[in-house]
């Protein structure tokens, strides 16, 4: 496999470390079985780079990104380096859109998990029917599905159903969480897809119990109380990491 770039040469310190954490998160995809074959995206702005991105190389799958494989690229999806991997356009047109105008969207992940794409295929989407979906009952936006995304006139609309939320799930599509870190992006999506899978099993069964607005009122104003230091996800992350490296350090490179 073709190396991009060397962590000494082309790549800052800050360009390196970005590399490095979102290497690891697309191992951590795959470990928890989140990876479409050579499809779907996780972005990270570049800290120290106005408008610069990173990306999974177009054609290998989550288990092969490594840190120096990953493509760096403009707003537009234009590659900034002299990696020999293609950007996937179709799959960065959402990415490019919520990058450009929004500031705090830091991350964003988009995947097609079995039960993100079961739950945005469900009429009345995200139920209260479990603690992690109470995470997300009024904080979720929704986009109705308008073919593969590589209009670039979808954008608009994209943008105006999304509004002040930063976790969508596009119907009959898949889950879209972004963040203003990567660890933040990761949590929430991590969160989404322990809830979709809840529902998806707890439907299977019945009828599920709703819980009420005014308790999931009072689950959304606790449920940071006992927030670990490091910010959003940083914790959870970390574990995810270390598990992964339990695994295959290779992402390091």
């Amino acid at each position: 496999m073709a190396t991009a770039l060397a962590p000494t040469s082309q790549a800052s310190d800050a360009e390196w470390e970005a590399r490095q954490q979102l290497a690891a998160c697309y191992r951590v995809f795959d470990m928890l079985g989140w990876s479409e074959m050579i499809y779907n995206h996780i972005t990270v702005k570049l800290p120290d780079q106005e408008g610069a991105f990173l990306i999974n190389p177009f054609g290998l799958h989550f288990s092969e990104v490594k840190a120096s494989n990953l493509v760096k690229i403009d707003i537009d999806g234009n590659k900034l380096d002299d990696s020999p991997y293609p950007v996937n356009r179709a799959g960065f047109v959402q990415h490019s859109l919520f990058h450009r105008h929004l500031p705090d969207a830091h991350c964003i992940m988009h995947s097609h998990t079995t039960a993100g794409m079961a739950v945005a295929s469900l009429e009345g989407g995200l139920r209260p029917t479990n603690f992690y979906a109470c995470n997300f009952i009024g904080q979720i936006a929704y986009h109705d599905f308008e073919g593969v995304t590589v209009r670039d006139e979808e954008g608009e609309r994209l943008l105006a159903h999304l509004g002040d939320k930063r976790v969508m799930l596009l119907r009959n599509h898949g889950i879209l969480a972004m963040g203003r870190t990567l660890p933040e992006a990761f949590v929430k999506h991590w969160a989404l897809q322990r809830a979709c899978e809840i529902q998806v099993a707890t439907m299977s069964m019945g009828q599920p119990i709703e819980i009420s607005p005014e308790v999931v009122s009072v689950h959304q104003r606790d449920v940071h109380i006992a927030q670990v230091p490091g910010g959003p996800g940083a914790a959870d992350f970390a574990a995810m990491v270390r598990l992964v490296d339990r695994i295959d350090r290779s992402w390091r490179d």
